[in-house]
């Protein structure tokens, strides 16, 4: 199966979508919970007060997360189109990234397990490890 280098943007534009939707349930959060009178807009002035119930505050903290490690997943989706060192295997670790990430935001926005998503967010970044290795390795030894 052979790659087109613009395949890896799939998997990076569906990232992008999702960190939106994650982006998207701040407000409705803050909005339901201010409606059911669990915050007023002063629990918010300097970003989240100990005031705002875990529910509401669980989207925030999932968006950052969303802002933080994944950063360098778009650099190196980047790096692999401009240098055009994209494969299937480059393409296959970009898709499972995703999929483990969306999992992670799945499971932190609902039920919260920690166990399970930490063993999801840990699987994520030993995919992103395997992703920059492979890069790195057609870089270098094309």
């Amino acid at each position: 199966m052979n790659s087109q280098p613009i395949d890896i943007f799939q998997p990076l534009t569906l990232l992008v979508f999702w960190t939106l939707l994650v982006l998207l349930q701040i407000p409705i959060r803050r909005f339901r919970a201010a409606f059911k009178g669990e915050v007023s807009p002063g629990d918010f002035r300097y970003g989240e007060s100990a005031r705002v119930p875990p529910h509401v505050s669980l989207a925030n903290r999932n968006y950052m997360n969303l802002l933080e490690l994944p950063v360098l997943f778009y650099a190196g989706c980047v790096v692999a189109y401009v240098t055009q060192h994209v494969d299937h295997v480059l393409v296959l670790l970009a898709w499972v990234y995703v999929a483990l990430r969306i999992g992670h935001s799945l499971v932190h926005l609902s039920y919260n397990n920690v166990v399970h998503r930490l063993g999801l967010f840990a699987l994520s970044n030993f995919v992103l490890v395997a992703f920059w290795g492979r890069l790195a390795w057609t870089l270098w030894l094309g």
